[in-house]
């Protein structure tokens, strides 16, 4: 296929550096076993290689992905202490009602004012939500009012178990990295990583087999489709 710009001046092909990179932040995997993978499969390349792909490419990627992305009308909003650099954070985070992760946002607060602050990113994608809901932290209350004021505000803890559930597979890859080394590198791995990870992540349960083969090649082509051409707009 013909090269992306953006793949000028790399040795491997695009289809190598995606799959490298797909597989980073699709599964619980470090950089050796992906090197190690590859290997098996006859290409000898070196972990760092793999880190610097995921660190130009994985951006890339997720923001075309999330640029075609479509989100509900109920807002679940949680958030979740992690451990960076040896200090206590806060990861925040909205998913809509099926669980896609809208945005995340990593402070060192959890008062009023990093409410706010997180509900004002969220306003930058230009929607507005039916029902938002939240536990029964009240730093929610007055951002919420004056942000989203025409959307209704559900505070119910237990309403909000699809927002909590969702911090699970981050704590799998936080154990898995050995924790987070800074709120720069946090945000940006997790910005990155519920992009991908969600795009391909499937309540198989709830579907059939025939509905799910058939979500898996929608997202398989999409990103097909992005890889192609990842630095077009």
């Amino acid at each position: 296929m013909q090269k992306d710009l953006l793949y000028k001046r790399h040795r491997f092909p695009p289809e190598v550096i995606s799959h490298c990179v797909w597989l980073y932040y699709r599964f619980s995997l470090s950089y050796r076993d992906i090197e190690l993978i590859m290997a098996e499969r006859g290409l000898t390349l070196s972990y760092e290689s793999i880190r610097n792909w995921c660190l130009k490419f994985g951006f890339v990627y997720a923001r075309k992905l999330k640029g075609s992305k479509q989100w509900g009308d109920n807002w679940h909003l949680d958030e979740v202490y992690c451990r960076i650099g040896g200090e206590m954070m806060y990861l925040w985070r909205a998913v809509d009602q099926d669980g896609q992760t809208i945005d995340l946002l990593v402070q060192r607060k959890r008062n009023q004012l990093a409410a706010a602050r997180f509900l004002q990113k969220l306003r930058r994608h230009n929607e507005t939500p039916r029902i938002i809901v939240t536990d029964k932290l009240k730093s929610y209350v007055k951002p919420c009012k004056s942000l989203f004021a025409v959307s209704a505000h559900k505070r119910d803890k237990g309403a909000n178990n699809r927002a909590e559930n969702s911090h699970q597979p981050t704590r799998l890859r936080e154990a898995k990295m050995r924790c987070f080394k800074s709120i720069k590198q946090a945000q940006r791995f997790l910005s990155n990583f519920a992009t991908i990870y969600d795009y391909f992540r499937y309540d198989q349960h709830k579907t059939t087999a025939s509905t799910h083969r058939i979500l898996r090649a929608r997202s398989f082509e999409c990103w097909q489709a992005v890889i192609l051409s990842p630095s077009a707009t």
